[in-house]
């Protein structure tokens, strides 16, 4: 007996076998033979305790640090794009659309079972391959050095942007197909998975997000019932490659700048040490209370590069000082501490282990971007969560968003 099935039967059996075919499967329909369709209750019952168990607090946060990154970008392109002759609404209108959409990708991504997304993960990993492949052809388009977007119209879509979430659902499937301790081979066979995708991002280049794939991936694993020799071969593995990487010519002369500002700040003011320079006078300016909206000086004058993307952060220091950014972070914990909350909660191996990565895509991901903006961290072009501008990246975390409110929505059986 299937959800569709339909019962033909006389109006009064249909009626007396209503309560007990309609439990079998929700959402069953009956129809007698002279009257309207009657359906089972059941399915509305189930939407509606899922509801009773939808996370407020991490949807609330969610929307409160977009918000946040909505009026921080029109801040820091309004000025520069009025005395280039452009419309300054541009990337305000531009993100509040990304934001709606990302807010859409999250109901979508939360409505359907999370085990679908374990049944469809070999698909899902064998599009982002197609894709992260596809578009270092020329059907791909590059700006700045980097080809890693597709051109489609007036917008631009970055599949390295949702590989990390992509490969921790696949991972996370892989994961929990045996039972117990990872084997050798099944460990291996889930680090394979990780790094493949990796190296190709890595490639493109956007080694941002290949750090982010590897640091969100190697938490699902190790969450995974790893074995801890395994894991400390694992970490020594993960140092040598590092210093290979940075020692045998892997790296573009740019982002080996990158490294070299972090390690020796005040070596060079040019690049990447002039970004962080000016990145650090605009969070400084900014004070307790901040210099006001609008009224920011660095970012009013665009001394930041990249402000509205990898630099958002020095846009909220400047404007909103110590407090601004404070509250900023604290909407931040509350983010992560639901998604710890929900990878807690989970009913299963799989549920957890997808709350686990997404937890880690966005906790590292702040960690890093704010890092980088203050010197703390080496600039690695990481996007701040919710604020940064950037389509592919705002629907990318709120699908992570999604991901963990499914888990949560479901469980209790």
């Amino acid at each position: 007996m299937t959800p569709g099935w339909m019962d033909t039967c006389s109006g009064c059996e249909a009626v007396s076998l209503l309560g007990v075919i309609g439990t079998l499967s929700p959402g069953t329909s009956f129809r007698s033979a002279d009257g309207p369709t009657i359906r089972s209750k059941s399915a509305a019952g189930a939407l509606l305790a899922r509801l009773r168990h939808l996370d407020l607090i991490l949807v609330g946060a969610t929307l409160a640090a977009s918000i946040y990154g909505v009026i921080a970008v029109y801040s820091a392109t309004k000025v520069k794009l009025a005395d280039a002759g452009i419309d300054p609404h541009y990337y305000l209108v531009r993100q509040a659309i990304y934001v709606a959409l990302g807010a859409l990708a999250m109901i979508v991504v939360a409505a359907f079972d999370y085990h679908h997304y374990d049944h469809y993960a070999p698909l899902l990993y064998g599009g982002l391959m197609l894709a992260l492949l596809a578009v270092m052809t020329p059907l791909g388009s590059s700006t700045l050095g980097s080809q890693r977007w597709f051109q489609l119209g007036p917008i631009q879509v970055q599949p390295s942007a949702f590989a990390s979430l992509v490969v921790v659902v696949a991972v996370a499937a892989y994961a929990t197909r045996g039972e117990g301790v990872m084997t050798p081979k099944r460990f291996l066979t889930a680090i394979a998975i990780m790094l493949v995708p990796m190296v190709i991002v890595v490639k493109e280049p956007d080694l941002g997000s290949g750090i982010v794939i590897g640091v969100s991936c190697l938490a699902v694993i190790a969450v995974a019932e790893t074995r801890v020799r395994h894991l400390a071969l694992l970490v020594l593995a993960g140092i040598t490659g590092v210093y290979l990487v940075i020692h045998l010519g892997f790296l573009h002369a740019y982002q080996l700048q990158r490294l070299i500002s972090f390690i020796h700040p005040n070596s060079s003011l040019q690049g990447a040490g002039y970004n962080l320079a000016q990145s650090k006078a605009a969070i400084g300016a900014g004070g307790v209370f901040g210099t006001g909206l609008f009224k920011g000086m660095q970012t009013n004058f665009s001394y930041v590069p990249s402000q509205q993307t990898d630099f958002i952060f020095s846009a909220v220091g400047e404007q909103f000082g110590f407090v601004g950014t404070s509250l900023l972070l604290v909407i931040f914990a509350a983010i992560v501490w639901r998604l710890w909350r929900a990878a807690r909660l989970a009913r299963d191996s799989f549920g957890r282990l997808i709350c686990v990565g997404a937890l880690v895509i966005v906790a590292f991901s702040v960690f890093e971007n704010v890092g980088m903006t203050i010197g703390i961290m080496p600039i690695a072009g990481i996007p701040l969560p919710f604020v940064s501008y950037g389509g592919s990246a705002v629907l990318s975390f709120f699908a992570a968003v999604g991901l963990a409110l499914n888990v949560q929505m479901r469980r209790l059986r």
